[in-house]
């Protein structure tokens, strides 16, 4: 008898690449699960996130939609409450602004609305955050908008098989995700992604590196500078613990408490503005709850209170590796 065969490794693929495959994979088993949005289907959508999609499942399923964000919205709720699982895409994070009245006015409310009787199940895809000299409404950081709303579920993948497995929950999720994807990060490296249809666990964050003098607490793009920060704190011999929040909202605050509980000192790392930021409830929670815990004053590297600029002093305005180190520092020296 021959041995036999070994299963042939996943192909290593972008995060974009990433999210093409869940979506093919969910399409193919869930006949429920359509997408729609600008240039989606015979383009691929614009960062070609869709890309083959149409010729696969037809324009039925993959829906060319006018240059219209309410429109949009308004279907993608209407398509959800009638028993489909639509996935739109917002070309670009800044043009999601006419949608949030079909977003928190009906998406958000619906379970409550109807006490329980009929949800909502959709995804809103959203590509987030600057570092790709777009222009303006091109680069917005507006995940702390969302997170404001009661009945939406707020993530963001930072690493392809992230982003595959997240993608796959909140497309089977009953109710509303917004799903941010940071661009920055769409083609930056690879990873090895098997298309199994596995999907990752939606309101937990992720460790990703285990440390013991420091915690470091992000999402999205920004995780692969917290990333470095802690390779390069730990070869001047300070141990970082690095947590990828992942979901936003519900926040798994646990994880987060019991890093800081071994740490006693917490940095902050987004790129939105500072001010009522996602880090600022964070730290809050902190607060109330790890007060006895830390060692030190939380410590928060963020964008500034301003419009991201465009691309001359767009990688002045993103958190950077060395803030995120010099913040690390004053951390252990308060303590």
């Amino acid at each position: 008898m021959s041995a036999a065969a070994t299963p042939a490794a996943a192909p290593a693929i972008t995060l974009i690449e990433a999210i093409t495959q869940a979506l093919a994979f969910e399409m193919a088993a869930d006949p429920s699960v359509l997408v729609l949005g600008e240039d989606v289907g015979i383009n691929g959508g614009v960062f070609r996130a869709t890309a083959g999609l149409q010729q696969r499942f037809g324009s039925e399923r993959v829906l060319d939609t006018p240059l219209d964000e309410t429109t949009i919205a308004g279907l993608t709720v209407g398509l959800a409450s009638q028993g489909m699982r639509p996935v739109a895409e917002v070309q670009f994070d800044g043009f999601v602004y006419p949608m949030l009245d079909h977003l928190i006015c009906h998406a958000a409310r619906f379970r409550n609305r109807t006490r329980g009787r009929l949800t909502c199940p959709m995804v809103l895809r959203v590509p987030w955050g600057g570092g790709i000299r777009a222009p303006e409404h091109h680069s917005e950081a507006n995940e702390s908008m969302f997170t404001n709303v009661p009945g939406l579920r707020v993530v963001m993948p930072s690493s392809p098989q992230r982003a595959y497995g997240l993608l796959l929950a909140a497309i089977r999720d009953p109710d509303p995700v917004i799903y941010l994807e940071p661009k920055r990060i769409y083609r930056q490296y690879k990873e090895d992604v098997p298309d199994d249809g596995e999907a990752l666990p939606l309101d937990v964050c992720f460790v990703l590196r285990e440390g013991s003098d420091v915690t470091l607490v992000t999402w999205g793009a920004q995780v692969k500078e917290a990333l470095e920060a802690a390779e390069a704190l730990a070869a001047e011999g300070i141990s970082a613990e690095v947590i990828d929040v992942a979901t936003l909202k519900p926040l798994d605050f646990d994880t987060i408490h019991e890093s800081v509980k071994k740490t006693g000192r917490c940095v902050i790392v987004h790129e939105a503005c500072r001010t009522a930021g996602f880090g600022a409830e964070v730290a809050a929670r902190l607060a109330e709850h790890a007060l006895y815990d830390l060692l030190a004053p939380v410590e928060r590297v963020t964008g500034y209170d301003v419009p991201i600029p465009l691309f001359r002093l767009e990688m002045k305005y993103l958190p950077s590796v060395e803030k995120i180190i010099a913040a690390a520092k004053r951390a252990l020296a308060a303590s």
